[in-house]
Order: C-alpha cells, then structure tokens, then sequence
C-alpha cells in the first residue's frame, strides 16, 4: 500500500541546489591534512553539494581501519567552516548521533548494517527526535524493501522531515561484477510505496571498483534518482579503506561531465502528447496479454484435474526443462532477453503447479 509520509523535497532544506545533489568525500578521514586537502579540492567543483567522511567505520572483520573517531567530527567542522560545504558521516548508536549532533553536523546517514536491525534505527531515531537534520538511510544488505520502509517509518515518527533513502545495493546471493547487487527492482518498490521520499544512489558500494562508476551512476539517473553519493580522496592509491572505489576529486569531476542527467517531465507538450500515444498501446497490450494469461490459467486447471483423475504429478522436471528449453529460443528469435524470458516463464511455471497441487488436494 502507498504511504504519503510529510517528506521534505531536497530542496526545501538545500534551496540553493541546481542540479542532482552530489555528496561526495572520502570513505574514511584518515588525517586532518587528508580531510582537508580532499575537501577543498572538492569544493572546487560547485557540482559538489555535501562533503561526506566516514568517522567510525564499522568493518565486517575486527582488525582492519576501523575510523579515527570523534577527533574526525572536528575536521569536518573545519570543512564545514573553510569551505561552507554542508558535512555529514555515518552513525550506527545512539552515542555517535549525539556526538555528530552536537558537532553540528548537517547529514547523517545510517548504514547497510544499521537499518537492517530495528534496534540500531530506533536508538538512532530516539536522539534525533524534533530536529531538522537530515537522516538519509541506506538500503538494508538484503533486499527487503518493509524493513528499509520501516526505517524510514521510525525516522519520520520521531518528527525528522528531512529523510532521503540511498540505494546502496545488496549482498550479492550470486556471482556479480559489482560488490553489490544493484537489484533496482527493490529501488523500484520503495519509490512506488514511498512516492515523495527522495532517493539518491551510492554507486561506490554498488561498484566495488572504479571502472563501473559511471555506468551505475548513469542508470540512476536514468532511473530517476535525485543524486549521488560517490567517495573521492585526495590519492585512492593510499586509501586505508575501499581504496579500489574512491576517485580523485579530478576523476570526479571528469566522470561527471560525461553523465547526461534525466529529469522525471519534459518542457516539450509534444513529448507529453506522444507519450501517451505510447502508453496508451502499452495499455492495451497489457489487457491481451492478461487475456492470454487467464485463457492459459484455464488449461492449466484443466491439466490439474486431468492429473489428478490419473494419479500423475503435478511437477514433471522432463516436461519443465523442455518448455523452458523451448521458450528461451522462441523469445531469442524475437529478440527478447534470455534472463527476462527465464524468470517470466519461472514465475508462470511456479503457479501453475501451485494451481495443480490445490486441485489434487481437493480430493
């Protein structure tokens, strides 16, 4: 169900923004001359809305850079006051809002890790109750859309209108070229529950590397996405966290002038004419199409009592290898995509012998 939430619009707390909102900033602040220099040469790029810098880093495995601490909160307030760029980092308690909180900070974002755990967002929620920071949320690392609605529930119950999801990816159930699992059927889901949360993607985390940053960014604007959060440091090279997907602040700049930014409407009434010429025929054959389902639906129950009339199983793999066989080459001879043709057919397949099994046991 669609829940209309009272959600600022990004720019109702960044009235001056005039393009997609660019937060960008090292992984981890390492030294206060790294934040720095970073920093200012971001600032260059009047792109750059936001500087992000992770302070306390929680890792998977005890060991690695884990963040300089509280000590990184004051370089982000020389950021903040050099280059009068907003500044934010990730929280994951309570005891760490309250510090950024007092530090002024103006963006905090709960991670991967945190939102998954209802505990952590609602600890977080209590400390930054009927204040007018901004909390953004990152997707949960599985792709479960209820929990990352339910944190943003819980943020907004406690009185916080400035909430933007970040679609982050998630863990990868299979081998992926990305770190993360794009998976923007869940993005998809979360826009068409939470219509007027903005959302905007962190391309680094889904990427894992540099060489798929633009792509991933590209496709975000392309699906709609208000912005993007993208780590630079002054020398990745050096990084002594997620080195091998932070750009230069001029990497940054370069990869940016080649994105083509997509905006939801156009100024052209023609475009709006023909578009619905178009949909209009999307419409209809969408109504064949479920004609042709429900006519399928028929046989299928007809196959079920014919089965069950004949002792005979529902499920027959020699049957469903040959039909998927078979459909994957007729909708390549229409030049359909294979894995699209696969997991239509797999749905299609699932229900109909969850209709046969109901009809056997009828009996």
């Amino acid at each position: 169900m669609t829940l209309k939430l009272d959600i600022n619009p990004i720019k109702a707390w960044m009235p001056n923004i005039d393009n997609p909102l660019l937060i960008s900033g090292p992984c981890s602040l390492e030294t206060e001359e790294q934040t720095m220099e970073t920093a200012r040469l971001l600032a260059k790029d009047k792109r750059v809305f936001v500087f992000r810098g992770g302070v306390w880093k929680p890792r998977t495995r005890p060991g690695s850079f884990e963040g300089v601490g509280s000590i990184g909160l004051k370089w982000l307030q020389q950021v903040k006051e050099e280059t009068g760029l907003p500044v934010g980092t990730e929280v994951a308690n309570a005891q760490h809002t309250e510090e950024a909180l007092k530090a002024g900070l103006d963006v905090l974002w709960i991670g991967a890790r945190s939102t998954a755990s209802p505990f952590v967002v609602q600890e977080i929620a209590d400390v930054v109750k009927g204040t007018d920071t901004v909390v953004m949320i990152k997707n949960p690392v599985n792709p479960d859309v209820q929990l990352w609605m339910g944190a943003v529930e819980r943020i907004h119950q406690a009185g916080v209108k400035n909430i933007v999801g970040i679609h982050r990816g998630f863990t990868p159930f299979r081998e992926t070229k990305y770190r993360n699992y794009p998976n923007w059927k869940t993005f998809i889901e979360l826009k068409r529950l939470l219509p007027n949360l903005p959302v905007i993607c962190d391309p680094s985390h889904i990427a894992g590397t540099r060489e798929y940053l633009f792509e991933i960014s590209q496709k975000a604007f392309d699906m709609g996405m208000e912005g993007l959060m993208i780590e630079s440091h002054r020398d990745p090279s050096c990084a002594l966290s997620d080195a091998g997907q932070q750009l230069t602040p001029a990497d940054l700049g370069k990869m940016l002038d080649k994105l083509v930014i997509r905006y939801e409407n156009a100024s052209n009434p023609e475009f709006d004419n023909q578009l619905d010429v178009l949909r209009n025929r999307i419409d209809a054959i969408d109504a064949e199409l479920l004609e042709t389902l429900a006519s399928r639906v028929q046989i299928v129950k007809q196959i079920g009592e014919y089965k069950r009339d004949n002792n005979v199983t529902a499920l027959q793999i020699n049957r469903w290898t040959q039909l998927m066989e078979n459909r994957v080459k007729l909708g390549q001879s229409m030049d359909i995509n294979e894995t699209f043709v696969k997991i239509l057919f797999q749905l299609i397949h699932e229900d109909s012998v969850r209709m046969q099994t109901e009809i056997m046991d009828q009996e």
